[in-house]
């Protein structure tokens, strides 16, 4: 256990993320480091799991670590025991975790996303949840002024994510876009891989409803203390991801798209140099 390095699994497992702890104060980057890697453990569990009730088994497992609170709950997993440590020196809310708990749960069904609220939702209790709690790390009692601004941070980050993970989506039979989307659309999740006009449609909505919230949080970001800019630099990648989506058109339903790490280092390095 002790030489878990949570800084190293990052870079394995969330580049982004990892890339944004460079801009983080030094004593910060490992309890950063250990709840974004913990986020990346929870969306990795279907691909490792395979099927739901296993799945289940594993979220349920986090739950009750979390819930005791001590190390020797973690039964020896390193980043459970670096992950209680850092909710109880940093006084992390614990409704936080299970609701994000509850909300991956969705990821292990393929089950429809019914609306533009469930999926809002999905991604407030996610994404946007994952970076009210780094800025508690930053900032403590700060968590709770810039909830709105985290809230649609992290749907604009979500919705560009899960536009680059539509093939993989598609391939297993997930569909996260909205179901009022898909039908406004003219299509279904059953359909939508073999429309290409209407594939095209549907990443233009998704890549409509991300800027959206991109907007939203740009129109008080500039508000937003220096000191709190390292919570939002992954967030801050969305508008160029969601570019490239748009540049794919419905070529995005087939490959998944990216963009260059140096390019992902300068926007974050000019963001948190100058903010928004």
């Amino acid at each position: 256990m002790t030489d878990f390095d949570p800084v190293a699994e990052l870079k394995r497992a969330d580049y982004d993320r990892y890339l944004s702890l460079l801009y983080a104060p030094e004593d910060k980057r490992r309890p950063l480091a250990t709840l974004y890697a913990f986020n990346a453990e929870l969306a990795s569990i279907r691909d490792r799991a395979r099927e739901a009730l296993p799945g289940e088994m594993r979220i349920q497992w986090w739950r009750d670590v979390l819930n005791a609170g001590t190390p020797d709950a973690a039964g020896g997993n390193p980043l459970a025991t670096a992950l209680v440590g850092v909710i109880e020196q940093y006084r992390l809310p614990l409704t936080a975790f299970d609701n994000m708990l509850d909300a991956r749960v969705f990821d292990l069904y393929d089950d429809a996303m019914p609306s533009r609220g469930d999926l809002e939702g999905y991604l407030g209790e996610t994404a946007s949840a994952l970076i009210q709690l780094a800025v508690l790390v930053l900032e403590g009692e700060a968590g709770g002024k810039i909830a709105d601004q985290a809230g649609h941070a992290g749907c604009a980050q979500g919705i560009a994510g899960l536009l680059r993970l539509m093939p993989l989506h598609i391939a297993r039979g997930q569909c996260y876009v909205p179901a009022e989307i898909l039908a406004a659309s003219g299509t279904d999740r059953e359909t939508i891989a073999s429309d290409k006009a209407a594939a095209g449609r549907v990443v233009a909505s998704m890549m409509a409803l991300g800027r959206e919230h991109w907007r939203a949080f740009e129109a008080n970001a500039a508000n937003l203390p220096a000191a709190l800019r390292p919570a939002f630099l992954p967030a801050g990648l969305a508008p160029t991801y969601l570019a490239t989506v748009e540049k794919a058109g419905s070529a995005a339903l087939e490959h998944s798209t990216d963009i260059a790490a140096w390019r992902r280092q300068w926007i974050m390095f000019r963001r948190a140099a100058r903010g928004w």
